[in-house]
């Protein structure tokens, strides 16, 4: 599922990036490209562990 969010992400930055240096820039095509891309990011990056994690942990005890 990870190597099929990075696929689309790969997809819809590409995508952005044709319409920049198109003749005729689609600023919704852009826009929808974009917002894919983050949503994408912040799917992956959600996984990853905070650095502050262990930290609040004992903070706790």
């Amino acid at each position: 599922m990870k190597a099929f969010k990075i696929i689309i992400m790969l997809l819809a930055i590409s995508v952005a990036l044709y319409q920049q240096v198109a003749a005729e820039k689609n600023i919704y095509i852009m826009v929808i490209a974009i917002v894919v891309f983050m949503y994408g990011m912040m799917q992956l990056s959600a996984k990853t562990p905070s650095k502050n994690q262990d930290k609040e942990e004992q903070d706790v005890d």
